[in-house]
């Protein structure tokens, strides 16, 4: 795995956002742009927009932020808005390395997630197809990180294998390698080069042999932590220096 297949860097000014769709509100969509669920399924409480106070690059990278802000949509009131942005479409991948350099925030109900999802649904809808998370972070726990596989038939049936890690320097507030290295045969996650997990394939039970392509937001409030958000803690930004894949 050291052919490099594809580059962001985000610290080049050059570099744009042409790779990647800005997913705008907070309803879960179907395959025709429906909306099919509020809290895009997991109860979160954000409107993600395109504006350029949630949505930037600067010299320390591309950001994702998360703020105190009202806006109204069909009669719906939201009190945070932030980003969301994937490369369906554009980028998606099936085998190989990818590493991506980001920091993420701290403070009550701040979820940040880098992860990826099926470019066609070939086994079906969610969870049928497949989720594979990268990393995902509970801002509560500034040390703490997970790495997620989601799968099985249907909602009633569906499995989660998630791999908890503890930082061994430092917090998610300072940039980090998160990388997840995927063959035929196992699923490995990494951080700053150090594997934390793996998982073993099973063919025809796990759906991770087609491509993905990769999701970078950031959440408030929702399942993954149930808890308060904590509002001192907004503007919370994600930032993203980086991004490599290497088959």
């Amino acid at each position: 795995m050291n052919k490099l297949l594809w580059e962001q860097d985000f610290l080049n000014s050059q570099t744009d956002l042409s790779a990647w769709n800005i997913r705008l509100g907070n309803d879960l969509l179907d395959n025709n742009g429906k909306p099919i669920c509020p809290g895009w399924g997991n109860g979160e409480q954000q409107f993600y927009t395109d504006h350029s106070n949630n949505l930037y690059i600067d010299e320390f990278g591309l950001n994702l932020c998360a703020r105190r802000e009202t806006i109204e949509q069909d009669g719906r009131v939201f009190a945070y808005t932030s980003a969301r942005l994937d490369t369906k479409d554009h980028l998606s991948f099936c085998y190989g390395k990818l590493i991506v350099r980001a920091k993420c925030p701290i403070g009550h109900g701040v979820w940040p997630a880098i992860w990826l999802l099926p470019q066609e649904q070939a086994y079906g809808p969610w969870p049928a197809s497949g989720e594979i998370d990268i990393m995902e972070a509970k801002g509560r726990l500034p040390q703490h990180i997970s790495g997620t596989l989601h799968y099985g038939k249907d909602w009633d049936h569906k499995v989660t294998d998630e791999f908890s890690y503890q930082l061994e320097n430092g917090t998610i507030n300072e940039f980090h390698d998160y990388a997840l290295e995927w063959d035929a045969n196992s699923i490995r996650w990494l951080v700053d080069g150090h594997c934390f997990a793996e998982r073993h394939l099973q063919p025809g039970i796990m759906p991770f042999d087609v491509p993905f392509y990769l999701v970078l937001n950031l959440a408030v409030g929702g399942w993954y932590d149930n808890v308060a958000v904590d509002e001192a803690a907004l503007p919370a930004i994600m930032t993203v220096s980086g991004i490599w894949l290497y088959q």
